[in-house]
């Protein structure tokens, strides 16, 4: 087992039990302080580490200390896997109660270490490009028997490789960012031509975003051992969706105007290596994948995934789905080596949405399209009100942890609230 993994490890900054940010985790993110600079930082209990302090002390080695002072992860990240690892061990290190370096330093200490309370978040990576995949065969599934009623559920294609379409970077927010309803064309089944308007059936995907570390050259495949190595991390991921807008647009290219305008992204950035012991089998592939999409060891990870619904005043958010990134057909890694085996051109901040996870009951669905049955039926809010789909002022709120001898590997949260659609002009 990886030492920073260990546990039994117990640092010096006090960490509630059950905390999402323990020692052995050290997620990664982008934060800021008052009117100051944006700061890489790792989370640890309820403190933020500012690691570009650290660096300037000299206290990481020989990691230039300017990569943490760009006000994204990215200039770090292209250090590779093997500088991901190194500065991981070092910061596990430093925070470990045994160890006096940080903690004994006052001065030092009371540089490089803050509440998280105090701190404004970030999107943690500058998105070079994004990817949605359509990962889980669940939702596929259950997508298929609503709006195909009459033809098969899963297409031909979709057992033999991991489908995705191109999404928008630009707009990918971090976690928090207000969401407006969008705008857009929708037909109902039984109207003669298509209206403009808002969107009437605002949903979420519950998703993971897998953050690509390394460049690759165009024109050349990854294996799928590349892949694995050139993953830096997971977040949480919300890919907001208009179903209405889909429904109507979505035949024969894929979804545009439904995806595009706003995803959602946590702030925390779990590395591989935090989640390695969390690795577990995913769903059987039959028919068996070609060979460049073949693994020989475990590749999706036992991920517990929430899903709570706030409506505008409520007191208190209500748990309306629980998934889990196991239930993925395809894995993350086969997502990243598919995407790059035509020749495709990887950039160090590329993310990947692994699609909507949802698992095989009604519980785990991951989506109000599956969790009301397109509207349906409406599920009950804990402040007496019904939802079909998200209505403006509702705060969404996803979240994720993975679980074992007692450590708890936290993504934090990622959520938005929904605001009116804009004013329609022309």
């Amino acid at each position: 087992m990886n030492p920073t993994n260990d546990s039994a490890l117990v640092s010096w900054v006090e960490t509630a039990q059950g905390s999402d940010f323990p020692i052995q985790n050290l997620p990664w993110g982008i934060f800021s302080l008052g009117a100051g600079p944006a700061r890489v930082g790792v989370a640890i209990g309820d403190r933020v580490v500012d690691v570009g302090v650290l660096a300037e002390a000299g206290l990481l080695g020989d990691v230039p200390a300017e990569v943490f002072a760009t006000g994204v992860l990215n200039d770090f990240v292209r250090l590779g896997p093997a500088v991901w690892s190194t500065t991981r061990a070092r910061l596990s290190e430093l925070l470990r109660a045994d160890v006096g370096r940080l903690r004994d330093d006052a001065a030092l200490r009371a540089r490089a270490l803050m509440p998280l309370a105090d701190v404004r978040l970030h999107l943690p990576i500058r998105v070079e490009g994004y990817t949605d995949f359509y990962s889980s065969r669940e939702h596929a599934t259950n997508v298929g028997r609503m709006f195909r009623p009459d033809a098969p559920a899963l297409l031909p294609n979709w057992l033999h490789l991991p489908v995705g379409y191109n999404g928008r970077a630009s707009t990918v927010v971090v976690s928090g960012t207000p969401i407006r309803r969008p705008l857009g064309q929708t037909k109902a089944p039984d109207e003669a031509a298509p209206s403009f308007g808002p969107c009437r059936r605002l949903d979420l995907e519950l998703e993971m975003a897998t953050i690509v570390g390394v460049d690759t050259e165009m024109g050349r495949p990854l294996t799928l051992e590349e892949a694995e190595r050139g993953i830096f991390g997971y977040a949480l991921l919300n890919d907001w969706s208009a179903r209405d807008i889909q429904q109507w647009e979505y035949v024969p290219l894929g979804p545009f105007q439904a995806k595009v305008f706003a995803t959602s992204m946590g702030p925390w950035i779990v590395t591989a290596e935090a989640l390695e012991p969390f690795r577990v089998e995913g769903p059987k592939q039959d028919p068996e994948p070609l060979p460049y999409l073949r693994g020989s060891k475990p590749m999706n990870y036992d991920v517990e995934l929430e899903i709570a619904i706030a409506g505008p005043g409520a007191r208190e958010a209500t748990v309306v789905g629980c998934s889990n990134f196991a239930h993925l057909y395809w894995s993350s890694a086969q997502q990243l080596v598919h995407h790059a085996i035509g020749g495709c051109a990887m950039k160090v901040g590329d993310i990947l949405g692994s699609g909507t996870i949802s698992g095989p009951d009604e519980g785990s669905f991951g989506s109000l399209l599956e969790l009301t049955w397109n509207g349906q039926r409406p599920l009950r809010l804990a402040d007496g009100s019904t939802r079909g789909f998200l209505e403006d002022g509702d705060r969404l709120t996803i979240s994720g942890r993975a679980r074992r001898d007692g450590v708890t590997i936290g993504f934090g949260a990622c959520s938005g609230e929904i605001l009116p659609a804009p004013e329609v002009r022309g």
